[in-house]
Parts: C-alpha cells; sequence; structure tokens
C-alpha cells in the first residue's frame, strides 16, 4: 500500500496463495505429495528421460541434428568432422556443461576428438552435480533416453565399481532426474554414433569437495572420495576393454549473477582467462594435486563448479599428456557476469 498507494484486499492475498500452491510454488502437503510422486516414478522407471530436450536443446531430431552440426561448422567451431575409423590413443576429454546456446561451439572439439581418436564406444560420464548430495559420488544404472537414440549403461563395470565401495552408490540416485552435466553429453555422444551403434555409458555425479579444501586437505584424505576414485580405478583395469573419460565440467563463475559485488569488465575477462589458463596448466600435464592446490589456495574464489570432476578424470585416467584444444567464456551483459569453460583431450 506504501509503495503503489492501493490496499491489497485479503481475498486477493487468498487468491494469489492458492494459485502459487496449485503450481508447487509453496511447500505444503500438495508440494510434498506431488514430489514424492515423481521421485517415485523416477525411482520405478528404467530409463532417464530427455528433461532438458525442447527447452534447452531442440527436442525434434532433424532439428537437434541441424543445431549440433552447426556447432561443429560454425565460425568458432572446430570445423565439419569426417566419419572415418578412429586413429585410436584418445583416453578421455574434458567438455563444458553450459548451455549449448553459449558453448555449444566448445562442446564441439572435444566430442570432434572422441569421434576422430576414441578407440572405444564404452564412456564414463563424470558429471558435475548442481544439487546436494549425501555422498561424494552418485550413480545411475538407467539407460539415458535423448532425442536422437538411447545410450544403455554398461552394468557390468557399475558391478565392479559398486562392489569395492562401502557406501551405496545409487542413494541419491534422484539428483540425477534433473541435473543436465550428463545429459548433454549423451545428446552429443549419440548424434556422432547413430543407433544402431552401441553406446555404453557409466553416468557418475560428482558432488563438492570443498569439505578437503576447508579442512586444507588433498581430496584423497577424505574416505569416502580417495574409495570411490580407487573402486573406479581398479574397476577400469580389470575390465579388461578400453573406455574413454568425459568430464562434463564448467570452469569460472564470477560476477553479479554469482553474489560478487562487483560486475565484470573488459579488464576482468583478461584476467580471467590468464588464471583460467594456469590453472588449466596443471590439468594438461595431469596434475591432480597440483590443479586442486590451485584452486584452493584462493578458496574458490572464481567457483570452478567443475573441480570433482576433472579432479576424479586426473586421478583415474592413465594418459601420458594432455591438451588444450579450446577454451570459452560466456558473459551476460545484463548481470555483468560470466561463465568460463574448456575442452581438453588426453592420449
Amino acid at each position: 500500500m506504501r509503495r503503489f498507494g492501493d490496499f491489497l484486499f485479503t481475498e486477493k492475498i487468498e487468491e494469489i496463495i492458492r494459485q502459487l500452491e496449485e503450481n508447487f510454488f509453496l511447500e505444503g502437503d500438495r508440494f510434498q505429495e506431488a514430489l514424492r510422486e515423481r521421485e517415485e516414478a523416477f525411482k520405478n522407471s528404467a530409463v532417464r528421460e530427455a528433461v532438458f530436450s525442447g527447452k534447452s536443446y531442440e527436442g525434434d531430431p532433424g532439428r537437434l541434428k541441424l543445431q549440433l552440426e552447426g556447432y561443429f561448422k560454425g565460425p568458432e567451431g572446430p570445423g565439419a568432422f569426417v566419419k572415418r575409423e578412429p586413429e585410436g590413443g584418445l583416453k578421455g576429454v574434458i567438455a563444458p556443461h553450459i548451455d549449448f546456446q553459449r558453448g555449444g561451439f566448445c562442446y564441439a572439439f572435444a566430442h570432434q576428438e572422441i569421434l576422430e581418436r576414441s578407440p572405444t564406444h564404452s564412456f564414463i560420464i563424470l558429471g558435475t552435480a548442481h544439487t546436494v548430495m549425501g555422498n561424494p559420488f552418485s550413480i545411475t544404472r538407467k539407460e539415458f533416453r535423448t532425442p536422437v537414440g538411447t545410450l544403455q549403461v554398461n552394468q557390468e563395470l557399475i558391478d565392479g565399481i559398486q562392489s569395492r565401495c562401502a557406501e551405496d552408490l545409487c542413494k541419491d540416485e534422484g539428483v540425477h532426474r534433473n541435473e543436465h552435466s550428463i545429459e548433454f553429453q549423451c545428446v552429443f555422444l549419440r548424434y556422432l554414433f547413430p543407433e544402431p551403434i552401441p553406446l555404453k555409458i557409466v553416468p557418475i555425479l560428482c558432488g563438492s569437495f570443498h569439505e578437503a579444501m576447508e579442512e586444507g586437505v588433498s581430496p584423497m584424505e577424505m574416505t569416502p572420495i580417495r574409495r570411490f576414485i580407487e573402486a573406479l580405478m581398479e574397476s577400469v583395469s580389470s575390465l579388461g576393454e578400453g573406455v574413454c573419460l568425459i568430464a562434463s565440467a564448467d570452469l569460472s563463475h564470477i560476477g553479479h549473477q554469482f553474489g560478487d559485488r562487483e560486475g565484470v569488465r573488459e579488464h576482468d575477462l583478461r584476467i580471467l582467462a590468464e588464471e583460467d589458463r594456469e590453472m588449466l596448466g596443471y590439468v594438461e600435464r595431469m596434475d591432480g594435486e597440483g590443479f586442486f592446490h590451485s584452486i584452493s589456495k584462493e578458496k574458490d574464489r572464481r567457483r570452478i563448479c567443475g573441480l570433482p570432476a576433472i579432479y576424479t578424470l586426473l586421478k583415474v585416467l592413465e594418459a601420458r599428456e594432455g591438451k588444450l584444444l579450446k577454451y570459452g567464456r560466456a558473459f551476460t551483459h545484463e548481470t555483468q557476469s560470466v561463465v568460463s569453460f574448456a575442452s581438453l583431450a588426453f592420449y
């Protein structure tokens, strides 16, 4: 009333409350029941549906193929790819998980490398969890559906990992329902390797490593993290067949949108690029501890959301060298904010 000079009557307030509750914007019995039903439906389903189809990317298969093709052929992309027998030698990649509209060109560099140099159609996808989890890692056994086909899950490899871990790795499986970081990689993979080519994945969401950062220790000193990483390494080694690792990871998040008092200026973007590239130098050298320490010493000031996925990849990967393929940034003028990301390959 003070602000607009009009009375807001009780009837109108009640109407607003009723509309919010009907559309699940208010916590209460109605909301909790709907949430329980959705969680139960996901738990009982053998399939993880393409939640972001038609929202974050085209839902129609034909239009989606054109959309993804544009990221390869566009001015910032790596160019049109030629489908041929892979040269081999690729052990893993890091690819962004930012929305396709802002970072699709950068995805294309990592996935072109997969197409041309991966000797296998079996992938371990280390996604970034944007929701709090009870355990540092979460696996789902559900196959992943995309508009251009389905990806099966490597049940044998999951069995091997779970048998070596005390924690129930599916305890936080519900987090997979609305997480985009694995789904986006699956879309690119199925586009590059269309059905009926068999694709197998192990979908792993990586949670926060900030407890290790706060205690000033390596993540490997945290028992659940160490146990999982060791289990993953041993399971891959005992499998007897090659797998390619994908870390679905973005880098820095800076500006008003992420809680900073100051917005990002042109000078800040240059400094950010220098800091990111210095950090990625550790990644190229396969130095997981150096990578983690470079972030920990500044208390994760740049909010590197892909830290757990990248660190895990570096610990598990048996590669000689890494190579930065593409570095990119998405700047939002309205909020004076920026997200950075990169594609890297390991051989």
